[in-house]
C-alpha cells in the first residue's frame, strides 16, 4: 500500500512539474506580430511614429459581426506581408473616451493607419476580400 502512495504522489509530483513547465514556456513565448492587443495611448503613438502598419479594432463580445471578423482578421494576420501590422483592440462597451477621439459610432469599425495617416475605414464589414484590402492600405 506504501509503494501505491508514493507512485500516486510522484505522479502527482510530475503532472504538476510539467503543468508548470508548459505554463512558463507560454508565458514566455513572443506574441505574433499582429496579434491584437488592447489599445494603449502610448504604443498607439510609438507605433505611428515607427511609420508600422496599423489596424484599430473596435469590438465587443455580444457583437455577431465582431465575432465573424475576428477569424478573417487572425488569418490574414498570420501571412508574412502583414508580420509587421500592429493590431489595436478598442472594447466598444467600456472605452467610451477612445471611441469618441476616434469618431467610432459602432462596434466592428475596422480603422486602417500607414504609421500616423489614417489610411481606410470600415463598419460591420465581413467579406475576406474587403479586410484583406483594408489591411493592404496599411502597407
Amino acid at each position: 500500500m506504501r509503494d501505491a502512495r508514493q507512485d500516486i504522489a510522484g505522479m502527482t509530483t510530475r503532472r504538476r512539474l510539467l503543468a508548470l513547465l508548459a505554463f512558463a514556456a507560454l508565458g514566455s513565448a513572443p506574441a505574433a506580430a499582429a496579434e491584437p492587443v488592447p489599445f494603449s495611448q502610448g504604443a498607439f503613438e510609438a507605433a505611428q511614429k515607427a511609420g508600422k502598419p496599423i489596424l484599430v479594432e473596435v469590438s465587443a463580445p455580444w457583437c455577431p459581426i465582431c465575432k465573424t471578423q475576428k477569424p478573417i482578421l487572425a488569418k490574414l494576420a498570420a501571412e508574412p506581408r502583414f508580420k509587421e501590422l500592429q493590431i489595436f483592440d478598442i472594447d466598444f462597451d467600456s472605452q467610451k473616451d477612445l471611441l469618441r477621439r476616434l469618431n467610432v459610432r459602432m462596434q466592428s469599425t475596422l480603422i486602417a493607419y500607414k504609421g500616423e495617416t489614417e489610411t481606410g475605414r470600415s463598419v460591420g464589414e465581413t467579406q475576406p476580400e474587403w479586410i484583406e484590402g483594408l489591411l493592404e492600405k496599411t502597407l
